[in-house]
C-alpha cells in the first residue's frame, strides 16, 4: 500500500494587492486638500492566483527574480500578511527567518532578544531555558549576549537570528537567502544543518537565488515571475530555467557593440540577435577592407569563447575553396550546441607563412536552452548509448 504523505503547507489561489497612494501628504494642508479631492490610489497586484502544496518531509524550493513576489508569499505563509483573496493553511509548527530584524528589538540585549523570539514562535520561557545554551553556542555570541542587539553587526545579528530558528524547532522552518549574509565559516554550518534537515526528513522552506543549493537540497521548487508561478517542476529544472530567464534579461540591457574595432575586418551577426537557444544556428559575416592584400591571406580562423575565458572551440576557413577571396567576404554558420552563457567570437586572419595579420571580436551574444538532463559542461558530446 502506498504511502500518503500529508500535506503540511497549503496555498489555494492566492492573490495579494497593495494599495498605493497617488500623492504624498507632507502637511495639513495637504491632508485636507486630499480628503476634499478624494485622493486616488493605486492597487499593486504582487501576487496573481499563486497554488501550491508542501507535503511533510519536502525541502520545499522558491525561486525567481527580484520583484517576482517571494517575500511576499512567505510572509503570507508567515502570517506577516494576510491574502487579499485565497487561502494559507499550516498543519503545525512553524518557524520563519525571512527578514534580518523581524522579531528583534535593537534596545534589548542578545539575551533578552533570544527570549523575545522564542516567545513569539510560541515557546515558554522554561522550554527557552533548555536551548539557550546550544543557541549561544552555534552563533558563537557568548562574550555579546550581554549587549544591546543595536550594537551587533548584520552578521551577528543574522548568526543570532538563524541560531534561534534551528535550535527552537518546529514542525516547519522558512529560510529567506540565509547565506546571503555573512562569513564563509557561519555558511558552512549553516549547509551542514541543512544537510541534517534533509537526512532527517525536516520540512523546510526555502528561498534562495544560490542554484546550487537548490539542486543540491530541494527535492520540489517553484519558479516565481511577476507574480505568479511559472513553472513547477524538478529542482535542475527550476535551476536551469531560472539562469535562462536571467540571461534572457541581460542580453536586453547588453549593447550591441562589438568588444573590439579591428581595422579593416568588420564581423557581423546578420539576425541582430543578442540571445540564441541551444541548437540554434548563428551566422558570422565576415568582411575585409580594401587595405588588407588578398594575396597574402592564407585562411580565417574563427574561435567562439565564453565571456568567462572557457575557449569553447574554433575553425579555420582552409578547409575551404579559397573563391570568397574575390569577394572578400566570408561567412560561417555554426551550431549553438553549448551551454547557456555569454559568448563571442574571436576572428583572426592568417598569411600564406602562418602569421596572424588581423584580429577582431564579435559582439556578445547568448546561449539559453531548453531544460535537458541528458548532459553538462560547456557542449554537447556526440556519441551513442549501446
Amino acid at each position: 500500500m502506498t504511502d500518503i504523505k500529508k500535506v503540511a503547507v497549503s496555498v489555494k489561489d492566492i492573490h495579494k494587492d497593495f494599495i498605493l497612494p497617488q500623492s504624498k501628504e507632507t502637511s495639513l494642508k495637504q491632508v485636507t486638500v486630499n480628503i476634499v479631492k478624494k485622493n486616488k490610489k493605486v492597487t499593486q497586484k504582487v501576487l496573481d492566483g499563486i497554488d501550491f502544496d508542501i507535503y511533510e518531509g519536502d525541502f520545499f524550493g522558491i525561486v525567481g527574480r527580484n520583484g517576482s513576489g517571494k517575500s511576499t508569499l512567505l510572509k503570507l505563509l508567515a502570517g506577516v500578511y494576510v491574502p487579499t483573496s485565497g487561502a494559507v493553511a499550516i498543519n503545525g509548527g512553524l518557524t520563519p527567518f525571512i527578514e534580518l530584524g523581524v522579531g528583534f528589538n535593537v534596545e534589548l540585549s542578545g539575551k533578552d532578544n533570544v527570549y523575545l523570539n522564542g516567545a513569539l514562535l510560541g515557546f515558554t520561557r522554561r522550554q527557552m531555558n533548555e536551548i539557550y545554551d546550544e543557541i549561544v553556542e552555534f552563533a558563537e555570541l557568548g562574550p555579546f549576549m550581554d549587549q544591546k542587539l543595536k550594537n551587533y553587526s548584520s552578521g551577528m545579528q543574522v548568526r543570532l537570528a538563524f541560531s534561534i530558528a534551528i535550535k527552537a524547532k518546529n514542525d516547519i522552518l522558512i529560510f529567506d537567502e540565509v547565506l546571503a549574509v555573512g562569513d564563509e565559516a557561519f555558511q558552512r554550518k549553516c549547509l551542514d544543518v541543512f544537510e541534517q534537515y534533509k537526512a532527517n526528513g525536516q520540512t523546510v522552506i526555502l528561498v534562495t537565488h544560490d542554484m546550487d543549493i537548490v539542486r543540491k537540497f530541494c527535492n520540489r521548487s517553484i519558479l516565481l515571475s511577476e507574480g505568479k508561478i511559472l513553472s513547477q517542476k524538478s529542482p535542475e529544472e527550476i535551476a536551469l530555467l531560472y539562469s535562462s530567464l536571467n540571461q534572457e534579461v541581460i542580453a536586453k540591457h547588453r549593447k550591441n557593440d562589438p568588444l573590439v574595432s579591428g581595422e579593416n575586418i568588420n564581423v557581423t551577426i546578420p539576425e541582430k540577435k543578442k540571445s540564441y537557444k541551444y541548437s540554434d544556428t548563428i551566422a558570422f559575416n565576415i568582411k575585409f577592407g580594401k587595405a588588407i592584400d588578398m594575396s597574402e591571406v592564407e585562411s580565417v580562423g574563427v574561435t567562439i569563447i565564453k565571456q568567462t575565458g572557457e575557449h569553447i572551440g574554433g575553425l579555420n576557413s582552409r578547409v575551404n575553396s579559397d573563391e570568397w577571396k574575390e569577394q572578400r567576404e566570408i561567412s560561417l554558420k555554426v551550431k549553438t550546441n553549448f551551454s547557456h552563457g555569454v559568448y563571442y567570437a574571436l576572428i583572426e586572419l592568417f598569411s600564406n607563412d602562418g602569421a596572424r595579420i588581423g584580429i577582431t571580436k564579435s559582439q556578445y551574444f547568448d546561449i539559453v536552452y531548453p531544460v535537458s538532463k541528458e548532459w553538462s559542461g560547456l557542449f554537447k558530446l556526440s556519441g551513442n548509448w549501446e
